[in-house]
């Protein structure tokens, strides 16, 4: 639909969790045509863009204090349920709709879209994509997010992957758009900072079992004890009961609360590229903070204590130059990222950063000037996937077809207060049963 030249475009983001609703309301920011410097408003320049923001109901809806912590600001701001998201992308005109989800969430709303949208002579343009590194279900991640006009990719590397991947099973590899992370920026690195700081970013689910993760705090501790001249940070992505793209069952500070830390040690929470802004050495198992880290020329290392093992992430860092372990952290060693590497993984550390969205800008402006878009197409449909399509649409709700099953979650009219009661008593309870009762069943069934 394409967007008029007095009206500013209008974009919606879906969003399961804090980082995705990061990750997508920045990418709509980066990818959306925007107000042109060379273009006097009397010449038809475009107004800024209007972002609706949508959170999805469920395990990872982020707490009021993650989504200030995130510090990404929309127009328009409201939890959902999938249901009363298609009904509202069936009476509001959007332009440009990003699906910040997991590759379930996606495919579900693209066959709710498509259903939706069938008898529209117009519908917005569709983009989906990944936060960050792409280390694990790559097929099935990617076969879930097929059907968008935009797939995007956040280096050449996983471009060239998702490309073969649908050239692979003989799907339309086209939506496939080279990008980099939307939220990496702040200063370069300069020097060192009086103390000198080293910084942990503690990840929800890597490790997943309290051997590792103990481990990997008490080396921490014990860094900070060896150098009392460092301020030594434990960066944490959520206070217990809050839960991020994946589910925390050990949390740190649980973890910590049994320790005598020394002074300068300490835990941290906030935006990680304001803690970044004073980092002298960002220490990681397989975290996207590594590439904000190295974008920013910041020493960076992805330990190699746990191994280097798929199921921890680290693997896709081999080649890197930053892989090391607390033994040598603790002598002093200080990495040397590998600038080739670091080329094909969208950091943009050499500049070419600020034109790495200008492809993905280029199509979404093709797609706003067409008079209509084609039907959305997932390769999945209940002839290709009848054992597995209709069973990722039920979690949400929906029919083989796309439309609401009987029983949906009501759409026309915002939960009343003994809902919001019983919602909030009900997610809280998920996370109590995640974070408390799961791991003591766990150690039980290891007796």
């Amino acid at each position: 639909m394409p967007p008029s030249t007095t009206k500013p475009p209008r974009i919606a983001v879906l969003a399961d969790s804090d980082t995705r609703w990061k990750w997508g309301a920045l990418t709509a920011d980066r990818i959306v045509p925007g107000p042109s410097t060379e273009t006097a408003p009397a010449q038809g320049a475009a107004a800024a863009p209007v972002l609706d923001g949508f959170l999805l109901r469920g395990r990872s809806t982020p707490t009021p204090r993650q989504l200030a912590e995130v510090g990404v600001r929309a127009d328009s701001l409201r939890e959902v349920t999938a249901v009363e998201f298609l009904h509202t992308m069936a009476r509001e005109p959007y332009d440009v709709l990003v699906l910040a989800l997991v590759g379930g969430g996606v495919q579900a709303m693209l066959h709710g879209l498509k259903r939706i949208w069938e008898d529209r002579p117009a519908r917005p343009a569709v983009v989906t994509g990944y936060v960050g590194v792409v280390y694990e279900k790559l097929a099935d991640g990617l076969l879930l997010r097929h059907g968008a006009d935009l797939v995007l990719a956040n280096s050449r590397q996983d471009a060239e992957r998702f490309r073969a991947v649908y050239d692979g099973v003989g799907a339309d590899s086209s939506a496939v758009t080279e990008v980099a992370l939307p939220f990496l920026g702040g200063a370069p690195y300069t020097g060192e900072h009086t103390p000198y700081t080293v910084v942990f970013a503690a990840q929800p689910s890597v490790p997943d079992n309290r051997k590792d993760r103990t481990y990997l705090l008490d080396r921490l501790v014990r860094h900070a004890r060896l150098h009392p001249e460092r301020e030594v940070l434990l960066k944490l992505r959520s206070k217990p009961g809050e839960h991020t793209t994946h589910i925390e069952e050990l949390p740190y500070q649980k973890l910590a609360q049994r320790l005598d830390l020394p002074p300068n040690f300490r835990l941290v929470y906030g935006n990680m590229g304001e803690v970044l802004d004073r980092t002298d050495l960002l220490v990681t198992v397989s975290s996207t903070a590594a590439l904000e880290s190295l974008h920013r020329r910041i020493p960076t290392v992805v330990l190699t204590d746990l191994g280097v093992r798929e199921v921890l992430g680290n693997h896709h860092f081999v080649g890197s130059g930053c892989l090391a372990s607390w033994d040598q952290l603790d002598a002093g060693h200080r990495p040397v990222p590998d600038e080739e590497w670091v080329a094909r993984q969208g950091v943009g550390a050499d500049g070419s950063y600020e034109t790495a969205f200008d492809a993905a800008r280029e199509r979404i402006a093709k797609l706003l000037a067409s008079d209509a878009l084609p039907p959305l197409t997932p390769y999945y449909t209940p002839a290709t996937a009848p054992g597995y399509l209709p069973g990722i649409l039920a979690r949400h709700h929906l029919g083989p077809d796309g439309t609401p099953l009987p029983g949906a979650p009501a759409h026309d009219r915002e939960p009343g207060p003994v809902r919001q009661i019983v919602r909030r008593a009900a997610r809280g309870a998920y996370r109590h049963g995640v974070q408390r009762v799961a791991p003591v069943i766990r150690r039980m069934g290891e007796l």
